[in-house]
């Protein structure tokens, strides 16, 4: 997902892809722990979406703030 995607959404959906990308990237590290991954760079697309999800929380707490 784009961050342009990502400023779209309302707060509440930012949450909820914040959790769902969270819960993936546990099983992806459960998973690759005891079996072989598909797609290895799946671990890495969900902690830049994690990070580019709360970047956007951030940027608008601030601007809320100010």
């Amino acid at each position: 997902m784009k961050a342009t995607e990502l400023r779209e959404m309302s707060d509440e959906q930012l949450e909820l892809t914040a959790v769902e990308a969270a819960e993936t990237l546990f099983r992806l590290r459960l998973q690759s722990q005891t079996d072989r991954v598909d797609i290895p760079t799946q671990n890495k697309k969900n902690r830049r979406l994690i990070a580019r999800v709360k970047t956007i929380q951030t940027q608008r707490s601030k601007a809320a703030g100010a």
